[in-house]
C-alpha cells in the first residue's frame, strides 16, 4: 500500500517538515557527487555503525563524537534515490499534521529524539556489528506513530498494487498498523541475519517511541488569550 496523500488539512505551514526534506535532498545529491571510496568513507565516518557505539566507552580510539554523533548524521543519508523518495514521501504526507500538532520545535526535537531512540533500537539488535546504518525512517517511523496515535481514522488516499493498480480511501489506522507488522515480523526474521539490508529495527523503534511520546512532547496546552477593557 502506497500512500498518496491524507485528507487532513493542518493549520499552520510545515516549515520543519519541509526544511526537513529539503536538507535530506542536499546530503544526497553531495553523496552522489561523491566517489565511490568517498561515499563509503563518508558512510562509514557519519553513518551508525553498532560495533563502534558498543565500543565506546571501553576503546580508547572511540570517542564520544565518534559513536553518538552518527546517531544523527545517519538521519541524513540515503543509500539511493528509492531510499530518499521513499522516506521523503511519508515525511511529506503525515509530518505536517504531527508539526501543526506539536508546534515548529518541539516537533523538529521530537522527531530528532524518534531518529536517536531508532538508532539505539537498531545497535541493541546489531550488536558487534560493522555495517553502517543510514537514513531517515527510524524518524520518519516515530513520526508514523505519533500519526497513528492522534489521527486513526482520518482517511488516506492510498495506491494498492494487486492484480492492477487502484486508489482507494483508507483509515490511517489500517494502512500504519499494517506498515509496523510488516516492519516488526521483517525485523524478527532478521534476528542473527549476517550482512546489509533493511534496518527493521530501527523503524519499529522509532514507531513506537513516536506513538509513546507524542502527546508527552506537546505540553500544556496555550490559553486562550482574554481580550478586556477597562470601564471607568
Amino acid at each position: 500500500m502506497i500512500p498518496l496523500r491524507d485528507a487532513n488539512p493542518s493549520a499552520t505551514r510545515p516549515f520543519v517538515t519541509i526544511a526537513l526534506i529539503v536538507l535530506n535532498s542536499l546530503a544526497f545529491f553531495y553523496e552522489i557527487a561523491l566517489s565511490e571510496r568517498g561515499l563509503q568513507q563518508l558512510f562509514f565516518t557519519l553513518g551508525m555503525v553498532p560495533a563502534r557505539v558498543g565500543l565506546f566507552p571501553a576503546h580508547p580510539d572511540v570517542t564520544f563524537g565518534d559513536a553518538v554523533f552518527p546517531l544523527f548524521t545517519s538521519m541524513f543519508l540515503h543509500g539511493g534515490w528509492m531510499h530518499l523518495i521513499g522516506n521523503m514521501w511519508f515525511l511529506w504526507i503525515f509530518g505536517d499534521n504531527i508539526e501543526d500538532y506539536l508546534g515548529h520545535l518541539r516537533y523538529l526535537f521530537f522527531y530528532l529524539l524518534c531518529g536517536l531512540g531508532a538508532g539505539i533500537t537498531h545497535t541493541l539488535f546489531n550488536w558487534g556489528s560493522l555495517i553502517p546504518s543510514i537514513g531517515a525512517s527510524g524518524a520518519v517511523a516515530g513520526v508514523l506513530g505519533a500519526y497513528l496515535l492522534l489521527y486513526p481514522k482520518h482517511r488516506v488516499l492510498t495506491l494498492i498494487p494487486a492484480f492492477f493498480l487502484f486508489m482507494v480511501e483508507l483509515p490511517a489506522v489500517v494502512i500504519l498498523l499494517y506498515w509496523f507488522v510488516i516492519q516488526f515480523f521483517s525485523g524478527a526474521a532478521s534476528i542473527g541475519a549476517e550482512g546489509g539490508g533493511v534496518a527493521w529495527w530501527a523503524h519499529v523503534g522509532g514507531f513506537v517511541l513516536g506513538f509513546a511520546l507524542v502527546k508527552r512532547f506537546r505540553g500544556r496546552p496555550r490559553r486562550p488569550a482574554v481580550h478586556y477593557r477597562i470601564v471607568d
